[in-house]
Parts: C-alpha cells; structure tokens; sequence
C-alpha cells in the first residue's frame, strides 16, 4: 500500500510521562541484581560499546544499547563527513528527495492568520482511527520539500505511522493573510496544530519532531504546556537551543554563507506577501527587513517588532529553548552533532537535560547542521539519525499502548494514579 504512493527520486543527481518505559518488571524478574528506588526500577548498565562514538547524557543509557540502529559506532561517510560545512552543503544539495503525494490542509489561525498542513494523500482512508501521528516542524524557511523532511516522512509512513508536515507562516508556499510570520518564540500555531490533530484523531497517540529552528519552537511548546502537554513523544534534531550563542557563532567565518542564504529565503518569503506590511509604523523597520543581509537584520527590522521584544539580543534570549528544558515532562530525545556550524555544541543545555529525568541527549561527533552523512543510506539517503528517531518514537509507542490496554491506574513514582490520562514510567 505505502510502497505505490513513495518512492525515491534523485534530488540534484497528560500527567508527565518519564523518559524510557523498559519493561521494568519482566527485566527485575529476570535479573535479581536490579535495585528499586524512589525513583522506579534501576536497571545495570550493559555493555555499551556501540554507544562509544557518542555522547549521551541523561535517563538511563540502556535503552539505546538495545537499538538496532546503535548497535554500530557512528562513522561519517568518507571525505564527506570530515568537514562540518563539506557535510552540511552536500546534504542541502544532494540529498535524494523522497516523492510523495500531499493532500494540503489549511488550517485558520485564532488571529486571523493561516498555516499549512500536509498530509500523505489517501491516508485518511487507508490507515487505521487509532494509528500513530507524527507532526513534523522543519527548520527556519522549511518545509514540506526538504529531503530531510521527506527522509522522516516516509520512514515513519512505512512504519504505518499517520503524518503530518507542519509549515508555518509563509513556508513551503503556507499563505500569510495578516502582517506576521512565525518566530523562534512563538508556539501559538503549535498549540493549535495539535490541538486540531488531537480533534481529528481522539484515539491515536500523538508525537512530534523538530529540526533546528522548528526544534527550538517544539522545545519551548513542550515546557511551556509542561504536565499537560497531550504529546505522548518528542525528538529535538539540530536545536540551536541557546540563540545567543548561536547568533554569535552564525557571524563568524564561514557561518556568514549560511547567514546570507537564510536572510534571503527570509527575504523571498517577506517579498511575496510585503503589500500586508505597508504602512506599518512603530519600531517596524520594513526597509531593513525587505533588504536584510543577515538574518538578524531581518529579526531586528519585523520579528522581534512583531512579537513584542525590546531588542533582537532580548528577543534570542527570551526564544532559547534552552530555558525551556527544566519543564519538559514527557519523554524527549535530543540529537545534536558536535561539530554543528549553526546549532554550537557549546549552546546546549547538558546540565539541565541531565537533570530531566524525561530528557535524553545525544551527540554525535560529526554531522554539520542537518547533515550526518553517515549510516546504511549514505551518502545519499536518509540521515543517520533517522532510524534512531523511529525506533524512539516506537518504542514509547510500544509501551504506552501496552499500558493503555493492562491498565489505567498504573504507579508513577509508587503514587497510584486514578486520572484517566495515561502515564508512563520510564527508567
């Protein structure tokens, strides 16, 4: 069925739920030497020499040992993977792009505004009620096109999973009806993204994944709805996570190309709709943005006007999702590369992810930015990262419709729980 809609064509040539339900009480039957805590069941740590090549901070390591898609070191594709900006480019430009037929689905904003929902065509008729949905947020001036985009889509479709490509404001061609886009702080459109998923599919758990700029958004959506977010599952790729920080690296050396190719991308959007900005007065500086060289130009002349921030510095400050992390409660995987020219190795909140016990990190060693040229698919196929994310997402999958059919009133932290929303222990 899934195979006749994708292909694959050459593109250039709601309590919290903590972090890894491992079947707890099959492994402390098995294993006597299992210890129980406050904190739930805490299982000896395997030998782990596939996850050597990586970095991995936060709840318990164990569960990756058991991926099928770890069982490997991380090896960049030759040549390619040895230069940050070589990997980065190569993927922007010669990744395969998956064809796959969209149904598009405009979604009407509470201000008035519109975004763009692109679903795989014929799913609404040939998938299960109760199946999986996946949202997917592309990265700054993303969308339904990009082949990482694509790679994920139809990786999680073969799986039998229902998904959905989120395009904000003036992305992938999504229409801009009021004088405002989108922005690293604003989570409004998320939150009626999925509240409107939720109302279509009631019986289906729903998960999320974000790549770079539309991970920093997912991030801040998830600790800012925190104990109620209805999201059963989350995966952060490429976070700047800390905008300051990124801002400061995005000027330097090489960076200043990516730099300019965002600010006009950002500027080719602004240009199709600028009739919706005539006029604006304020703090708005339309000439700057309209002809922006970076793209702090462009935040400092309309986004940071537009949301409300006193200054661009304010405005990447107050939009890291760095600061979000703490109150993240449902399970989150994070996957950074640490040698990411646009989201900095040195931005990332390790401390507070390790001290989330539903929070999960991992870095790669190389993998530029949306990069990681590495893996079975190389160098043209999907991310290395991409069966990582799925065998994530089905494995909570797994298990929170494993507790949803033995019980309702399961133990979170030895509290019985009577809410009928579920909550899955991991650890």
């Amino acid at each position: 069925m899934a195979a006749a809609t994708l292909s694959t064509l050459p593109r250039s040539s709601p309590p919290p739920r903590s972090l890894i339900p491992i079947m707890a009480s099959a492994s402390s039957a098995a294993d006597p030497k299992l210890s129980q805590s406050g904190h739930g069941l805490r299982l000896p740590e395997p030998p782990e020499a596939s996850l050597s090549s990586l970095e991995v901070v936060g709840a318990c390591r164990s569960l990756l040992s058991r991926f099928a898609s770890l069982q490997r070191p991380y090896k960049p594709f030759p040549f390619l993977g040895w230069n940050r900006h070589v990997e980065t480019i190569f993927a922007a430009f010669f990744r395969s792009l998956p064809r796959v037929a969209l149904r598009r689905e405009c979604l009407r904003t509470r201000d008035n505004g519109a975004v763009a929902l692109d679903w795989v065509s014929g799913d609404e008729l040939q998938l299960p009620i109760d199946s999986p949905v996946l949202i997917l947020l592309p990265g700054l001036t993303g969308g339904s096109d990009d082949t990482y985009v694509r790679h994920m889509l139809v990786r999680a479709r073969n799986r039998g999973w229902r998904v959905v490509i989120f395009n904000s404001r003036g992305c992938a061609d999504s229409p801009v009806t009021t004088p405002q886009f989108y922005s690293a702080s604003f989570t409004e459109d998320l939150c009626q993204v999925v509240d409107h998923v939720s109302t279509c599919y009631p019986k289906s758990n729903i998960y999320a994944v974000g790549w770079s700029l539309g991970a920093n958004i997912l991030v801040r959506y998830l600790g800012q709805e925190s104990r109620n977010c209805p999201l059963s599952g989350a995966v952060s790729l490429c976070n700047p996570f800390n905008l300051v920080i990124a801002d400061e690296d995005f000027h330097k050396g090489f960076n200043n190309i990516y730099d300019k190719a965002l600010a006009r991308a950002l500027q080719k959007i602004y240009r199709k709709h600028a009739l919706l900005f005539e006029g604006l007065g304020g703090e708005y500086n339309i000439p700057m943005a309209a002809n922006a060289r970076s793209v702090r130009e462009f935040d400092e002349g309309l986004t940071r006007v537009s949301f409300g921030f006193k200054s661009v510095d304010d405005y990447y400050f107050n939009s890291s999702s760095s600061r979000s992390i703490e109150n993240v409660c449902i399970p989150l995987l994070c996957i950074q590369a640490a040698n990411d020219p646009i989201a900095p190795s040195r931005g990332i909140p390790r401390e507070e992810i390790k001290g989330n016990p539903h929070c999960l990190l991992i870095v790669t060693p190389q993998g530029g930015h949306l990069g990681w040229v590495a893996g079975e698919e190389a160098p043209f196929g999907a991310p290395w990262t991409d069966p990582v994310v799925m065998e994530f997402l089905e494995h909570l999958d797994k298990e929170i419709s494993a507790s949803n059919k033995s019980s309702r009133n399961i133990l979170l932290d030895g509290v019985p729980q009577t809410s009928p929303s579920l909550s899955v222990h991991i650890q």
